[in-house]
Protein backbone atom coordinates (compact mmCIF):
# COMPACT_ATOMS: atom_id res chain seq x y z
CA UNK A 1 0.00 0.00 0.00
CA UNK A 2 1.23 3.51 -0.67
CA UNK A 3 -0.07 6.97 0.05
CA UNK A 4 -0.73 9.27 -2.85
CA UNK A 5 0.66 12.76 -2.63
CA UNK A 6 -1.85 15.41 -1.62
CA UNK A 7 -1.62 18.84 -3.29
CA UNK A 8 -1.94 20.64 0.05
CA UNK A 9 -2.62 19.62 3.62
CA UNK A 10 -6.25 18.69 4.03
CA UNK A 11 -8.18 21.07 6.23
CA UNK A 12 -10.35 19.82 9.05
CA UNK A 13 -14.03 20.65 8.52
CA UNK A 14 -15.28 23.13 11.12
CA UNK A 15 -18.01 20.80 12.37
CA UNK A 16 -15.46 18.00 12.87
CA UNK A 17 -13.17 20.34 14.82
CA UNK A 18 -16.08 21.54 16.97
CA UNK A 19 -17.17 17.98 17.83
CA UNK A 20 -13.60 16.90 18.59
CA UNK A 21 -13.08 19.84 20.96
CA UNK A 22 -16.42 19.20 22.65
CA UNK A 23 -15.52 15.53 23.20
CA UNK A 24 -12.54 16.53 25.35
CA UNK A 25 -14.21 19.19 27.51
CA UNK A 26 -13.36 20.57 30.02
CA UNK A 27 -9.61 19.79 29.90
CA UNK A 28 -9.13 19.69 26.15
CA UNK A 29 -6.66 17.49 24.29
CA UNK A 30 -2.96 18.33 23.84
CA UNK A 31 -2.90 16.97 20.26
CA UNK A 32 -5.88 19.06 19.19
CA UNK A 33 -4.28 22.11 20.81
CA UNK A 34 -1.00 21.40 19.00
CA UNK A 35 -2.79 21.18 15.65
CA UNK A 36 -4.72 24.38 16.40
CA UNK A 37 -1.55 26.24 17.40
CA UNK A 38 0.86 24.98 14.74
CA UNK A 39 -1.34 23.84 11.90
CA UNK A 40 -0.03 20.96 9.79
CA UNK A 41 3.50 20.06 10.86
CA UNK A 42 4.46 18.02 7.79
CA UNK A 43 3.46 18.12 4.14
CA UNK A 44 4.09 15.41 1.53
CA UNK A 45 6.72 17.48 -0.27
CA UNK A 46 8.94 17.36 2.82
CA UNK A 47 9.58 13.67 2.14
CA UNK A 48 9.96 13.72 -1.65
CA UNK A 49 13.78 13.73 -1.52
CA UNK A 50 13.78 10.60 0.63
CA UNK A 51 12.01 8.64 -2.11
CA UNK A 52 13.05 10.51 -5.22
CA UNK A 53 13.19 7.28 -7.22
CA UNK A 54 9.51 6.56 -6.43
CA UNK A 55 7.88 9.98 -6.26
CA UNK A 56 7.11 12.04 -9.36
CA UNK A 57 8.90 15.39 -9.08
CA UNK A 58 6.13 17.52 -10.59
CA UNK A 59 4.03 19.50 -8.10
CA UNK A 60 6.46 19.16 -5.18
Amino acid sequence: MSLHRQPSPPSVPEETARVARAAFLPKGNPYLKLRDDLGPVFVDGDFADLHHDRVPRSGV
